[in-house]
This record gives structure tokens, sequence and C-alpha cells, in this order.
């Protein structure tokens, strides 16, 4: 394979939007993964564009919630009990980063990104093609207690301040939207900037397939063969030596495997997470994802079914899967929505990366010329792909970043 400017490692929707941004500029690029695209971590998730985030994913704080987690009562989280030592220091820099004030902060900081979000999206979409994945009906958030919904005001505040509209919503309200749901909640909270996609999977083979027509390559071949040659890198790949001047890490979960070796050691952790596609009831339908925000879980309309999708399980990224959260939040979500028979014979299994601030990587390597990051973008990988491939793009040629990339660097961890 003749030498490119670029090679690209992990063909998830984060390699895939930075190997086309890449390309679209004039530069040279190869795309490695071992898998096909968009089968990793990117295959599982909710589908939501989600440009209306605003606060990360919280540590609990109040007795309760711990002494539920602890027990292995909730549903929203799980644990391996032998794991925990490995990651207490980031468990407790997660909580450290997520007081009120904290979460406040890391929402203005990553602002720039989640606004942008969904407008990378619309125009890679119509570019692949790939138009009948995305639908513009925002997403709904129900609430069983009206002690759920009010823990919800200062994230509503910000989103008044931040311009961001939301409709709060009775159950009739809620209802009129989705008429499948039962009335086993008491309010609901439109976000109807969101988008979603009813195939992930679909729209990164979409992406993929545009970046080929642009001129990218593809290869399979293993990143942890990744090495400095004379004038760059080079990686073994089934076509054989892929040469490059440059080399991007988005490996999501697998990118300290590459980076270790090479002396960078950034405090990322995985966050487990499940889910399964069920039937249907009937004439049941679904026009829009629906978190339903007591229990820790979200129903999402694809392709394949009615995906049911599960919080964090902290447990090492390859250890085998243990799915009890799903069996925890069943009896939920079939009292929510009338689930049906599964559609495949056991749920689907992935692993998100995350930094204890909650904001992924973007940038040079330290310490390496050559190399560039663009990982650890936790709960939101599907959403941010896109924006931060451009992000990378900007800083990679030498232009002008649309927003400011240092609250983005390795740097702050050193």
């Amino acid at each position: 394979m003749q030498k490119k400017n670029v090679v690209i490692l992990g063909a998830g929707i984060v390699g895939i939007s930075a190997a086309l941004h890449l390309q679209k500029r004039g530069v040279s690029t190869v795309l490695v993964d071992r898998q096909g695209p968009g089968e990793g971590t990117s295959y599982g998730n909710a589908g939501i564009i989600e440009g209306n985030t605003l606060f990360p994913y919280p540590f609990p704080r109040s007795a309760r919630a711990l002494s539920r987690v602890a027990l292995k009562l909730a549903t929203e989280a799980n644990y391996h009990g032998g794991f925990l030592p490995r990651i207490a220091r980031w468990l407790w820099n997660v909580r450290q980063a997520t007081t009120p004030a904290g979460l406040e902060s890391t929402a203005r900081i990553m602002r720039p990104l989640f606004e942008r979000a969904l407008a990378e999206h619309e125009e890679l979409v119509e570019a692949a093609g790939a138009q009948r994945y995305l639908h513009h009906t925002g997403w709904l958030r129900v609430y069983r207690s009206d002690d759920a919904l009010n823990k919800l005001a200062s994230e509503l505040a910000l989103a008044d301040e931040s311009g961001i509209p939301y409709q709060k919503l009775s159950v009739e309200g809620s209802l009129a939207l989705e008429p499948s749901l039962a009335p086993v909640f008491k309010h609901g909270v439109l976000w109807p900037q969101a988008a979603s996609y009813t195939n992930p999977l679909g729209v990164s083979r979409a992406f993929h397939a545009h970046y080929l027509s642009l001129g990218g390559e593809s290869a399979k071949g293993d990143a942890k063969t990744l090495r400095r040659v004379q004038g760059g890198w080079a990686v073994t790949t089934e076509e054989g030596d892929v040469h490059a001047d440059e080399a991007v890490i988005a490996l999501g979960p697998w990118s300290p495997d590459i980076l270790q070796p090479l002396g960078i050691d950034l405090p990322l952790a995985v966050k487990r997470g499940y889910h399964w596609h069920f039937a249907a009831k009937g004439n049941a339908s679904l026009s829009r994802p629906v978190l339903d925000a007591d229990v820790g879980y979200i129903l999402g309309p694809m392709e394949q079914g009615i995906r049911v999708t599960t919080g964090a399980e902290f447990a090492h990224r390859d250890a085998p899967p243990t799915p009890v959260q799903i069996g925890r939040l069943m009896p939920y979500a079939k009292n929510l929505f009338p689930l049906g028979e599964p559609v495949e014979p056991t749920p689907w299994l992935g692993s998100r990366p995350c930094f204890w601030d909650s904001r992924p990587v973007i940038g040079r390597a330290p310490g390496q010329s050559g190399l560039w990051l663009d990982y650890g973008h936790g709960h939101s990988g599907l959403t941010l792909g896109p924006v931060t491939g451009r992000l990378l793009a900007d800083l990679m040629t030498g232009a002008t970043p649309f927003t400011d990339p240092d609250p983005f660097r390795a740097e702050r961890f050193l």
C-alpha cells in the first residue's frame, strides 16, 4: 500500500469521522481496524444525537443511592467487586468533578461541541445518503416521581440560559407523543432539538462508504502493531504494512493498549453497558427514544426492534458479560412499554471509554511527535464523533479551530 499522510486506528464512529474530515481536506488517509466499520462500541448505544446535553453523568451522592449501588440493587449501575480497587481513585475523581459546581463547569466547557454536534451529523448524513436513519423527533424523558423532576432544576436553568428549548409535559401530553407508553410516570420533558438514529451500525457503514468514495482507504489490521519507522509510523494489516507520516489513535476503550507501551498513561476507565432488542407487542410503537429517568435505562426505536439500553457496569473491559442490570430493569421497562420477546438470544455488551472529567482527549499525544489522540468520549461517542473529527482535522491541518481546543488536550492530566 502506498504511503499515506495519516493512518487512523479505529473504525468506529469517532475514527471514521476523523478520517472523513481529513480526507475531505485533501489529506491522504487509511483507516485500520481489526473489525468492520462501526462493529465495536459504536454499535451499542441509544442512537440519540444529544445536542441538548448539558450535565455529564454524576456520581451518586445520596446515602440511599450509594447504598443501593453497594448492595447491587440499583438498576442504573453494577460492579465487579474485585475490580473496584483498580478504579477507586478514578471514581473518587469523578465524585469530585461532579459536584453541582463541577457539573456546571463541565457543561460550559463541553457546550461548543454539543452545540455543533447535530449540524455535523446532518452534513455527513446528507453526503453519505443515510437520511433514512436520522429522525428529528427529539427525545422524551419521563419521571416517575416529583423528586426526580425536581432534581432537574439546575439543568433546566442552564438550558434556559443557553437557549436550549424543552417542554415540560403532563402525563397526558407525554402520551399524546407516545400513545403506547403506560401512564406509570408523573411528568415528562421533551427535548425537541435532539435527533436519533434507528440503526447506528448502518450509519457507521454509510459514513465509511462515503469515506471510501472520497478516495480514502481502509484495511483490517491489529493496532498493536503500530510502531515508529523512519519518517513516521507503520502498522501491519492483512494487505501488508501501512506507512504514514502521522497516526491517530481513535480506538475508544482499546486506546490504552497502544498508548501505554509508548509511555502515555492517561486516566481512562470503561463503563460497560448492555443493550437488548425486543419485539413490541401488538401494534405498540415508539416514535423517539424514551428515558425512564428514575430507573436509568432508555427505550430506543431501532430497525432491529425496541432497544433497551442499560446504565454503567464497572468491570474489567474484557471480563465475561454479567447482564444482571437487564434483569433488574426489565420489570420497569415492561411496565412502561409493552415489550414482547427478545429478538436475539443474549444481550450485547460494549465498553464506553470515559475520563473522570467527562471530556474526550483531542489533539497531539504528549511526548510523541506525529501522534494524535481522539478518544474518551464516554456516553457521547455517537453524538460527538463527527464534531471532534472536525476539531482534530482543524488541528492537524493548521486551520483555525472552531472552538478552543485547550480543554481537550491530554496535558490536562499530566
